[in-house]
């Protein structure tokens, strides 16, 4: 690799100078070599369609000047990204210099080595400085960029954190219920709450391959026997056939009509305008009740740990990432633009500028400039984003089933299973034996040894 002198060593001055017109728009963001190695080149990067890319397509004239090179960043609808990625990368294309790493799809793309070793680029000094700090990223965010060797390949932009949202905490005390902290809890809270003043006790969206296995695993089960190791799918244990009642009941029962159509922006809906109680989902969908300027809920509204399960405490947690595909033609300055784009220096002035929080940084996460954003009605948000994001990389990473290569071809599966039991086709328990038996073939049929 040609070296380059690491960015945030670079233009000291410049960096003053900068800093000293910060009033004016002008970021004090670590800079390439003033030779300006990369003046005249094309990078071309691709990602889904994402608020963090709004935000950063606003700071990329900067570093454009910075370096010379200009960024073409194509965003696409996510299935539609994830289709073009997937094909880009298996064929060996070399169209990206760098792109968005799907959570879903990242241990696929590892596995397969279609994407580069970052770590060639953060243990040279001459490219990257101890500051940018590679154990920075939140262990959790980074584990589905990772191979077994302990390489990497990508790292998280983007962290997501199962939280509960309650939105009308007002009612609930009116009506004297608590916060739910177990399982059984949430079930008795959301059939209490349920046609209160025109509220329904539960909301969810379609999606229910990520909002089942949390329950899966708080009752003792999981997607795979054992993941990553042993893929055999276990859709019909007795942990698995529990799990789909229960979520199945709070979605038949005590949701709004026609919860199986909903998307996750009609969830997120009927959650911010008071009309269902409790979404359980990522943290920035459940914690816009606070935040969004059309929430009718924000004087009523709390953001909590999920429920836990009679078996354990498994919130859902993922993360997205950027990453440099194998045969990419200008791998330095890609790596020059990720490693801008997701310094520290520049992750605070987004938080800072635009309330963006779903960062996977801990130092930025633990500052007071975070906290101060994201407290809000006394409620400590990044502790509680942090705490989930944390938690699948202490002990058993019990998101490993989502990070295996197979899992893309359980998703249909778990979402029809779901389907069937809330319309009331099948009961659980046969629901769940035919989602085994469709599980078995899609692996089967793919080559995966089961």
């Amino acid at each position: 690799m040609k070296p380059i002198r690491p960015i945030s060593d670079a233009l000291s001055r410049r960096r003053v100078l900068q800093a000293a017109a910060s009033t004016a728009g002008v970021l004090a963001f670590p800079s390439i070599a003033q030779s300006k190695p990369f003046a005249g080149l094309k990078l071309r990067g691709a990602a889904y369609q994402h608020g963090f890319f709004n935000h950063l397509r606003k700071y990329i004239p900067e570093f454009e000047a910075a370096t010379g090179m200009t960024v073409d960043l194509q965003l696409s609808a996510f299935p539609v990204y994830n289709q073009q990625a997937d094909l880009e990368l298996s064929s060996g294309g070399s169209a990206w210099d760098f792109c968005n790493v799907t959570f879903i799809l990242a241990a696929r793309w590892v596995a397969a080595g279609l994407l580069a070793n970052l770590d060639d680029f953060t243990g040279d000094r001459r490219q990257t400085p101890a500051s940018w700090n590679p154990n920075d990223f939140v262990k959790g965010a980074q584990v589905p960029y990772m191979d077994a060797a302990g390489k990497t390949y990508g790292y998280a932009w983007e962290g997501g954190a199962m939280l509960m949202g309650i939105s009308r905490m007002d009612l609930m005390k009116k009506y004297g219920l608590a916060v739910p902290r177990t399982f059984d809890e949430l079930m008795k809270v959301s059939e209490a709450m349920n046609g209160k003043e025109d509220v329904t006790g539960f909301v969810s969206s379609n999606l229910h391959h990520w909002f089942l296995p949390p329950y899966l695993q708080g009752f003792g089960g999981d997607v795979f026997a054992n993941p990553p190791g042993d893929i055999r799918p276990t859709l019909d244990s007795t942990a698995a056939v529990q799990a789909v009642d229960f979520y199945a009941r709070l979605l038949s029962k005590y949701s709004p009509q026609g919860v199986l159509g909903y998307t996750e922006d009609q969830a997120r809906s009927a959650l911010i305008g008071g009309r269902s109680n409790i979404f359980i989902h990522s943290s920035s969908w459940v914690t816009s009740m606070l935040t969004a300027p059309e929430s009718k809920v924000k004087e009523t509204a709390l953001v909590a740990r999920m429920p836990v399960g009679p078996k354990g405490d498994f919130p859902a947690a993922n993360s997205q990432g950027l990453g440099i595909p194998k045969n990419a033609k200008n791998k330095e300055a890609a790596w020059a633009f990720i490693q801008w784009a997701l310094s520290p220096e520049l992750t605070a002035r987004i938080v800072k500028d635009t309330g963006h929080s779903s960062i996977c940084r801990r130092s930025i996460i633990e500052s007071a400039e975070y906290k101060r954003v994201n407290t809000v009605n006394g409620q400590d948000l990044g502790k509680l984003f942090l705490d989930v994001l944390d938690q699948p990389a202490k002990g058993r990473n019990y998101m490993a089933y989502r990070t295996v290569k197979e899992f893309p071809l359980m998703g249909d599966v778990i979402n029809k299973a779901v389907e069937r039991v809330v319309s009331g086709q099948m009961p659980a328990a046969e629901s769940m034996k035919t989602a085994q038996e469709a599980a078995l073939g899609n692996l089967r049929r793919a080559g995966a040894k089961v």
